[in-house]
C-alpha cells in the first residue's frame, strides 16, 4: 500500500523542480529586460537634455537679434520711429 504513494510524491517533486527552474529562468529574463530598458531610459534622458540645450541655443534672444540684424537688416527703432496705437 505504501508503494503506490511514491509515484504521486515523485511526480510532485519533479513538477516542483520544473516550476522552480522555469521561475528562475523567467526571473533572469525579466531582470535582463529591465536592465536593457533602464539603459535605454538613460540614453533617452541624455538625448532629451541635449535637445533642450539645442532648443535653448536656437531660440536665445541674442541669436534671434543677431540673425534679424545680419540676415534681415533689422534694427531696434529709435524713439521717433515708434508709433503707439490705441485699441
Amino acid at each position: 500500500m505504501a508503494r503506490w504513494l511514491h509515484w504521486p510524491l515523485l511526480i510532485l517533486v519533479v513538477g516542483s523542480a520544473l516550476g522552480v527552474s522555469y521561475t528562475v529562468h523567467e526571473a533572469r529574463r525579466l531582470t535582463d529586460e529591465s536592465q536593457r530598458l533602464q539603459r535605454r531610459q538613460a540614453q533617452l534622458e541624455t538625448q532629451w537634455g541635449q535637445l533642450l540645450l539645442e532648443h535653448s541655443t536656437w531660440g536665445s534672444y541674442a541669436r534671434v537679434e543677431s540673425l534679424a540684424r545680419e540676415k534681415l537688416g533689422m534694427k531696434v527703432p529709435t524713439t521717433d520711429e515708434r508709433v503707439l496705437t490705441r485699441p
